[in-house]
């Protein structure tokens, strides 16, 4: 008996310290996301005002009605236009990402050809080259296209890393289902397409919001070839506005709540096929 309540006790000191570590970890991500909404709705003189500026006082709406009044001409360019930018770009290398890097994946998983093993060498290695080696490259090739929605998204259509993702997981799907399409006189691209997709939605989310948080966030590449105001995105615009002075914090936050608004929503819409996706064996590497 006092052995049992021994090993009771101790399950029950292990998984209270590990609800703990997680409450912890929770709090360290989620106390700057909680500073920078009450910040945003605070003046902008008591947004730095240390443990302070914690306390949800003084709230109003000034701060975003700021943001829409200062970026509100031609001169400035519109946060509609900003946001407008960042939107069409992004939609673009996600859903052109998934096309172009689940058909990658796939020729290199199921289809026999030459060159396929030095291809997903080439591939594998690629997924650990940062973009700001290529980014000096890429400027040259493309610099006559600068200031041009096109130039923002051409080079992030292809990713090794979601093309690795797409490999390792469609070689978890049965060759057996495949086998069956092609009996029935599916082609490579029909059996992805209609067989092998529908079973492999949680690897196309985690993609998907993989994608999204880059290409979102995307500031560099706009830094090297976007100068016209009307096609600034989001992350180039917001360090536009807080580098101006004098700095104006309540909308600087004001601004990165709409900034951080979208990938939000788009992680609460997608958050099970991403968490389906990680557990899986199918990511395994």
């Amino acid at each position: 008996m006092t052995r049992v309540r021994s090993i009771k006790r101790s399950r029950l000191l292990s998984r209270t310290g590990r609800y703990a570590l997680l409450v912890f970890f929770g709090l360290i991500f989620f106390v700057p996301v909680y500073y920078l909404l009450i910040g945003s709705l605070r003046p902008g003189d008591k947004v730095l005002g240390g443990l302070s500026a914690l306390v949800p006082s003084d709230l109003s709406l000034d701060n975003y009605a700021g943001v829409f009044n200062r970026f509100s001409n031609d001169t400035t360019g519109y946060v509609w236009q900003f946001a407008g930018v960042s939107l069409a770009v992004t939609a673009v290398v996600v859903l052109g990402g998934l096309l172009v890097n689940s058909l990658a994946g796939y020729a290199l998983a199921r289809m026999k050809w030459r060159g396929r093993n030095i291809v997903l060498l080439l591939v594998t290695i690629m997924t650990i080259i940062p973009f700001e080696a290529v980014a000096l490259p890429l400027y040259y090739m493309l610099s006559g296209q600068r200031n041009t929605l096109y130039v923002q998204a051409l080079p992030f259509l292809a990713n090794a890393f979601s093309i690795f993702l797409f490999y390792t997981y469609f070689l978890s799907i049965p060759v057996e289902v495949e086998e069956a399409a092609t009996i029935d006189g599916a082609g490579p691209v029909r059996t992805l397409f209609q067989v092998v997709a529908p079973m492999s939605l949680p690897a196309y989310a985690t993609v998907a919001i993989l994608t999204f948080l880059g290409q979102w966030g995307q500031y560099l590449w706009p830094v090297l070839m976007i100068t016209d105001t009307k096609l600034r995105p989001l992350p180039l615009e917001l360090s536009v506005f807080q580098n101006a002075q004098p700095p104006e914090w309540g909308p600087v936050l004001a601004f990165g709540v709409l900034f951080v608004l979208p990938v939000l929503v788009v992680f609460l819409i997608f958050q099970r096929s991403f968490v389906a996706s990680v557990a899986s064996s199918g990511v395994k590497g």
